[in-house]
């Protein structure tokens, strides 16, 4: 079964930067409509950060224009999320988004579809 892998979490000062990745595994090829980032910070809700669609197509939430960007790798499964001049209040867990998923576990199986999948969180935390 396909699973998102998070990594590149972790403490930074105020002004750094931070790339995290996650990449769809567990599976023989996938392709995958949408992809994005969401957090949640402490006492808050979870927010979106980042979207990209599979034509390249991104859209940012307006705390992070000019300052995140999401670049995705589809012959790797990989959405990245680079992250410059961060601030202080984006500490927060951050999750990787997979929707609209076609995958196949061999090259001898038909296609699995599902709508959405999570990765398990990564802790990105800023210092000030």
């Amino acid at each position: 079964q396909v699973q998102l892998v998070e990594s590149g979490g972790g403490l930074v000062q105020a002004g750094g930067s931070l790339r995290l990745s996650c990449v769809a595994s567990g599976i023989f090829s996938i392709s995958i409509n949408v992809m994005g980032w969401y957090r949640r910070a402490p006492g808050k809700q979870r927010e979106l950060v980042a979207l990209i669609s599979s034509d390249g197509t991104t859209n940012y939430t307006d705390s992070v224009k000019g300052r995140f960007t999401i670049p995705r790798d589809n012959a790797k499964s990989t959405v990245y999320l680079q992250m410059n001049s961060l601030k202080p209040e984006d500490t927060a867990v951050y999750y990787c988004n997979a929707e609209g998923l076609t995958y196949y576990t061999s090259a001898y199986s038909g296609p699995t579809y599902e709508y959405e999948k999570w990765g398990q969180g990564t802790q990105v935390t800023v210092s000030s």
